[in-house]
Formats: C-alpha cells, sequence, structure tokens
C-alpha cells in the first residue's frame, strides 16, 4: 500500500504524448468548435453528458490542476488531473480511467506534507469544519490545539536546515506516537503544527501538550543541538472558548503567543520543562537553634499541612497507584517510589532521607516517559506516619 513520504515518479505514456498534441489543437479552434470536440470528449471518456460549457469550464480546470502539481515537482498524467476535478464535484465514484494506485497516490498527495508526512493546512481546515459541526450535533467538546517550534530559525542557522527539517520530522513522529487514535495531527506552515482532539476539555488538552512536550524533548537529545528546541502550545476549546472557527483560532493563537512571550530561563532543564524553580527568600539570620550560614545546605523539614498551602509553579501529576520508582544506586539497586512528578521537580518516598546527599542522580522510570537519568537537588521533606518520609526534589540543568 502507498505511503505518504514515499517517492513516486509517474511512467512516461505515450498517452500522455498524445494529450500534448490535443490542447496544442484545441488551442487552435474556435469556441465553438472546441467546446462541441470536448463534449463528445468527455463522453467518450467517462460516458458523462456535459454540455458545452460544462465541458469547457472542466477542461480549462484540468490543465490548470496538472500545471499546480507541475509547479510543486509533481508531474502528473492528464487522466489523473481530469479523475481529480471531476470525482471532486461528485461526477465520478468510481476511478475507471486510471490505475487505482495512481489514484491513491494524487490524493495522498493532495492531503499531506510532503516532509513530515501529517495532514496539511487545507486537510485541517476541512476537518476543523467537519469536527466542530460533529461536537455541535452531539454536544460534545472540542479541543483545537496550535503548536509552534520554539527556535527552529536557530537550529537552521546554527545547525543547517536539514538538521532542522529532521527536528521537524521529530516532532511529527512524536506526535503520531502520543496521541490518540481518535486524535489528529496537521503541519499547517513552516513550524506550525495544530491538533484536533475530540471530546476533550481543557485540562485534558494541556495535559496531553504537556506529554507531547516532554516526550519531543527526549526524542531530541540524540541530535545533541545546542539550541533549547521545544514544542510551544495554545489551546481553546469549544463551547467554553467559542462556537466558530475563528473564534478558536483565535484564542488558540493568543495562548500560543502567551507561552512564548513568557519569560524563559537562560539554562534548559532536561528532559523537563526549560524552567528552573523559584527563587526562595534569604534564610533570616542564624538563631542559637540555627545553623549558620556556613554550615552545609540542608532541606527543610515542613509541616504536611503547611507544605499542602503553598503555591506551586508547576502543576503536579500523580503518580499514585502507577509502579512508578527511581532508581538511586545501579550499583546496590536501592530505589525510591515517585509519589508525584511536575514540570519541575519529582517527589519521592525513602525510607531513610539522612541517606540521600543533598544532590545526587536518579534514573526515572514513569509511565509517561522512557526512562531517563536526571540530577536532583533535594528541596523539602515532610515526615509520615511511619518510618518512610516524602522528599521533594527539583531538576538540576
Amino acid at each position: 500500500m502507498f505511503q505518504a513520504g514515499d517517492a513516486f515518479q509517474p511512467r512516461p505514456a505515450a498517452e500522455d504524448s498524445i494529450f500534448e498534441l490535443l490542447i496544442e489543437t484545441l488551442e487552435g479552434l474556435d469556441d465553438s468548435a472546441r467546446a462541441q470536440f470536448l463534449k463528445q470528449l468527455f463522453r467518450t471518456l467517462t460516458r458523462l453528458d456535459l454540455t458545452e460549457t460544462q465541458s469547457s469550464e472542466y477542461w480549462s480546470r484540468i490543465l490548470q490542476r496538472r500545471a499546480e502539481f507541475t509547479t510543486l515537482g509533481k508531474k502528473i498524467s492528464w487522466k489523473v488531473a481530469l479523475l481529480d476535478v471531476l470525482s471532486s464535484e461528485g461526477l465520478l465514484r468510481v476511478p475507471v480511467l486510471v490505475e487505482y494506485d495512481d489514484f491513491k497516490r494524487l490524493q495522498v498527495d493532495a492531503a499531506t506534507d510532503a516532509l513530515t508526512g501529517l495532514y496539511n493546512r487545507r486537510l485541517f481546515d476541512e476537518y476543523l469544519d467537519k469536527e466542530l459541526i460533529r461536537a455541535k450535533r452531539y454536544n460534545e467538546q472540542l479541543a483545537v490545539v496550535i503548536l509552534d517550534l520554539h527556535k527552529l530559525k536557530e537550529v537552521n542557522d546554527r545547525h543547517g536546515h536539514m538538521r532542522g527539517d529532521d527536528a521537524l520530522k521529530i516532532a511529527a513522529a512524536t506526535l503520531r506516537t502520543t496521541l490518540r487514535a481518535s486524535d489528529f495531527a496537521f503541519r499547517i506552515g513552516g513550524d506550525e503544527f495544530a491538533l484536533l482532539l475530540p471530546r476533550t476539555d481543557s485540562e485534558q488538552a494541556v495535559t496531553l501538550c504537556r506529554r507531547v512536550r516532554s516526550q519531543y524533548e527526549v526524542e531530541l537529545l540524540p541530535m545533541n543541538l545546542n539550541v533549547a528546541v521545544t514544542l510551544d502550545f495554545g489551546a481553546a476549546v469549544y463551547p467554553q472558548d467559542g462556537d466558530q472557527r475563528s473564534e478558536l483560532l483565535g484564542t488558540a493563537d493568543q495562548r500560543l503567543y502567551a507561552l512564548k512571550t513568557s519569560n524563559r530561563p537562560s539554562q534548559r532543564v532536561v528532559p523537563m520543562e526549560p524552567e528552573q524553580p523559584k527563587r526562595e527568600a534569604p534564610p533570616p539570620p542564624p538563631t542559637p537553634h540555627q545553623p549558620s550560614a556556613a554550615s552545609p545546605a540542608k532541606p527543610s523539614v515542613v509541616p504536611a499541612a503547611e507544605a499542602r498551602s503553598e503555591h506551586r509553579k508547576w502543576e503536579r501529576v500523580s503518580l499514585a497507584g502507577t509502579k512508578a520508582y527511581a532508581l538511586l544506586s545501579e550499583a546496590e539497586q536501592k530505589t525510591a517510589k515517585v509519589i508525584d512528578l511536575s514540570y519541575g521537580g519529582v517527589a519521592l518516598q525513602f525510607d531513610k532521607p539522612e541517606d540521600l546527599p543533598n544532590q545526587f542522580s536518579a534514573i526515572l522510570h514513569v509511565p509517561i516517559l522512557p526512562p531517563v537519568r536526571v540530577m536532583l537537588r533535594k528541596a523539602y521533606m515532610l515526615r509520615s506516619v511511619g518510618e518512610r518520609s516524602r522528599i521533594g526534589c527539583v531538576f538540576v540543568s
């Protein structure tokens, strides 16, 4: 079966030479004679009884369609162009004039992006209208997401456009492997992608986008880029953010722009979101019961109720009930349970937290990521009932 992205070179045919000769001949006829000839031609080839006016109009569109594909570097036969024009008007339902594979190639070329193999902008516009009508009919939610490949231009400038194309291909591959079967992914511009997520609310859409971004950054690691490339995104949901396509696209664009113009750190945290934890206020002067500034830094012990009331910079994803764990020592196979995960850090449950240094490396095994090595720094410790304690850690770049 033909797949998007496969190379295709049409076979030269004597029929095409005859077609070129036919074009030259028809150009030499007056309008009335040309229309009469074309009417008979369509009747012979397709068994359609068109008027002379319709025959002349479809002939012009066939020539235009063939020229469009030639401009794109995809030369197609006149039969394929004829079939495409007539079938798009609902006049032909069975491709009787060309081989089925040729017709499928034309459909794939017209609907997909050549570099990534994703659906193109034309299909995005078509699918958005259809899914919006479906959502209204069945009173369902529909999330529309616009994604932007952050710093693609810097990749092209520093590493060349071939590496930039590789970054785009990896983004497309990540979307294919991360999205659900009911979701649709499109490439709608040079560095822009779009998603249609049926039956998806705002929280689900944002969580999915963050998962895509995290997975994408992991997939980029083998490229060894010295640019902090990531996927920015903005999401809008019907009906909360509007019931028209223009409203949804406008809101998604605004939210994308807000994310792109937000403050970004100078260093990148890999593989999580490229942000650094908030800088804590300087400690108060030492008292007889507190260590001096020269003493080694230790994680603070915070009561559980007080810790829960703190403002969180990153959304926390609970991993309770999963088998998520962190391998702290490969030699001794020492592990800790992963309680929850955010884009700024991770919380571990550990028997003897005093055995952990203030900064240490670990290999995280969590459901949403492949095993990945990270550097962690202890931020706080919560004493719990029994011997185990909760250790809050932040990612260190």
